[in-house]
């Protein structure tokens, strides 16, 4: 029995269904009150539908579409007691709950619920018996004792892990087959690393049967609890985290999914959310991949006008800084009234800042870059281009920070107003679109051909790299 229920957004995803509809007579020992028909989507549980108790304590959750299959729940009134069950092709059902036996939910007119009630019954008997020889085993005091709880356990397991696979083999296309098959931890090969090549056909075989059973054609399996913790296991941990790879990998699944539109739109919307504001620098590329190929081909229809401009115009901010491209060139005005381009910055690396003099964090940050500045950088031949992000009316506010904090050996640099206005005429993407300047300060590393090697770090974050490139390139 679970006893928290969570009714958010997931994205905002749009599920069809089909023809004939569901109704599903819910009784409780409730006589008032909102009851309510909710489904399993990630880890969340979202609200399907709800339905008055009557004063004889019957709801009734009706339409004339029928439900995606997946597990559902019924959620009593107050949210208090909530249960799970099963919703397969069988949607004309009677489910009768009672809040002092909730585990006891009884479903009527459902095969599908009958094969998992028989299923929990086992399970709960063979659960019994195997903490009863795992108890005796700890408290075994001769080896025959011990050989004998050991043997019992591996019996009552054996007959657990075969009654689950008479189910996946004699009915595969049940809702229980699906679960059982999700549920199943992957193959692991039981080969000992001694060389790092055995360590590397291990991962292979993990990584190769770790999708075993599960077919992305099946939309049921998206409606449990166990399919999104295992997607984000496989691309977070056991994909490797290069571009290349993630995305070839992606866009199989996109296409294996393609005949089963609701997994199809779970996928695409899960790797979008994923790769949107990715946990690895440079994987936005992934997302620009995904708006590209899927979005901005009008493959993902369910999205609203709003959701799909929102993907659009962060797609169009991220293509111009994607790390490892070449940066835009600025050419903008420095504090002596010359233009000063960034592509004429001479240096083994260039740390980029946009920020203004009015940004708190800002003078906190820019004291601390000057100082490893002082420290390090300038010896290595690391020059910083700074960017005002204030209009041309801050000049002065600029120009008396850059001399209090002597920081004039910086690059300092302005856009004038003329400046921007022949941008504007000439409608050409202003500096904080190249950028995707959200908030100051914000800091780019760039390479000496001035290709975006890291973006967005902290100040630390920043040093450490550079340190670490430029040991490397000694090292070389």
């Amino acid at each position: 029995m679970k006893k928290r229920l969570l009714f958010s957004l997931f994205t905002v995803i749009t599920y069809t269904s089909f023809a004939q509809g569901y109704n599903i007579k819910l009784t409780s020992n409730y006589k008032k009150g909102v009851a309510y028909l909710a489904y399993h989507l990630g880890k969340n549980y979202l609200l399907q539908d709800s339905a008055a108790v009557s004063p004889t304590g019957i709801s009734v959750f009706k339409a004339n579409k029928k439900l995606p299959a997946g597990i559902y729940a019924v959620v009593l009134p107050g949210n208090k007691f909530i249960a799970d069950f099963l919703i397969e092709n069988t949607q004309t059902i009677t489910i009768i709950a009672d809040t002092n036996k909730m585990d006891d939910l009884k479903v009527v007119g459902s095969p599908a619920n009958d094969l998992f009630k028989a299923y929990q019954a086992f399970v709960f008997t063979q659960s019994k018996k195997l903490e009863t020889e795992k108890i005796a085993y700890k408290n075994s005091t001769t080896k025959l004792d011990s050989a004998l709880h050991l043997n019992n356990y591996k019996q009552y397991s054996n007959a657990l892990n075969a009654y689950r696979e008479d189910i996946v083999k004699n009915k595969p296309t049940s809702m229980m087959a699906a679960l059982l098959t999700a549920l199943k931890e992957p193959a692991y090969p039981s080969k000992l690393p001694v060389t790092k090549k055995d360590s590397l056909d291990n991962y292979n075989f993990y990584k190769q049967h770790y999708w075993d059973g599960i077919t992305f054609m099946d939309d049921r399996i998206i409606r449990t609890p166990f399919f999104l913790p295992k997607l984000e296991t496989y691309y977070r941990e056991v994909m490797p985290q290069s571009n290349d790879s993630l995305i070839k990998d992606i866009d199989y699944r996109l296409l294996y999914a393609r005949s089963s539109p609701e997994m199809y739109k779970f996928l695409l919307n899960w790797f979008t959310d994923e790769y949107l504001n990715p946990k690895f620098m440079g994987q936005d590329a992934i997302f620009v991949h995904l708006f590209e190929k899927y979005h901005s081909q009008g493959l993902s229809p369910w999205l609203s006008d709003i959701q799909q401009k929102g993907i659009a115009r962060k797609a169009y901010l991220t293509m111009s800084n994607l790390v490892g491209e070449k940066a835009a060139n600025l050419a903008f005005t420095d504090t002596a009234g010359k233009i000063a381009e960034l592509y004429n910055v001479n240096a083994s690396y260039t740390v980029v800042v946009f920020w203004d003099p009015s940004c708190g964090h800002c003078k906190e940050v820019l004291p601390k870059i000057d100082s490893f500045y002082r420290a390090q950088w300038q010896k290595q031949n690391i020059k910083i281009y700074a960017v005002l992000t204030e209009k041309e009316s801050q000049k002065q506010d600029w120009l008396k920070y850059i001399n209090e904090n002597k920081i004039g050996d910086w690059v300092n640099v302005y856009q004038t107003q003329q400046q921007l206005d022949v941008e504007t005429k000439e409608l050409q993407p202003s500096y904080r679109q190249l950028f995707d300047i959200s908030q100051t300060p914000t800091l780019y590393l760039l390479d000496k051909d001035k290709n975006i090697i890291a973006k967005k770090l902290t100040l630390t974050q920043m040093n450490d790299l550079l340190q670490l490139k430029i040991k490397n390139n000694n090292a070389n």
